[in-house]
């Protein structure tokens, strides 16, 4: 009888961490995504929907600043996950690059901005801790995580479109 009811509390269990993890997000991500999406669109209505939609056309044109300019702005000022949203000011085909260059970003950009994704925050400090008890100097670990991301998303970028455009039988 035991064996039937540790089953069924562990059954039940996996509902009851899915409800903590739900309530969690309803009090802490969501609010902040919508207040951040409210935020974005009004920055977006005040400067003027042409103007931004026309500056972000003409800074993702070039291929190496859409997968490193682009997605390290969307990733800096907006931060995980919002920061994705940044794809609907580029072309339907490099979305698909834009999200993996963005997505890739995430941890790169802590040391230098931890707001822009938390959660990655404790693999940053894990290593950052094992530095300084050697002896080094954080400043330097940030800086070189932060160009080694941005030489990483951009290549990503540029390979995930090729694939893309490869599978779906887009030409350039």
């Amino acid at each position: 009888m035991d064996v039937i009811t540790n089953i069924a509390q562990g059954f039940i269990g996996w509902f009851t961490t899915g409800g903590e993890t739900f309530t969690g997000w309803v009090t802490g991500i969501i609010p902040q995504v919508v207040c951040l999406m409210t935020f974005m669109n009004s920055i977006v209505k005040l400067v003027g929907e042409e103007k931004v939609e026309s500056g972000a056309k003409k800074m993702t044109k070039n291929a190496i600043l859409r997968y490193s300019l682009f997605p390290m702005m969307a990733d800096m000022f907006l931060a995980n996950p919002m920061a994705y949203t940044f794809g609907r000011f580029i072309d339907e085909k490099y979305k698909p690059a834009f999200y993996d260059a963005c997505v890739s970003f995430c941890h790169p950009i802590t040391g230098l901005f931890p707001h822009a994704n938390a959660g990655e925050l404790f693999v940053y400090m894990g290593i950052a801790q094992g530095l300084q008890k050697a002896g080094y100097e954080l400043g330097g670990l940030a800086v070189r995580y932060f160009i080694v991301g941005l030489i990483v998303i951009t290549i990503r970028g540029l390979v995930t479109e090729r694939i893309y455009f490869h599978l779906a039988g887009i030409k350039k």
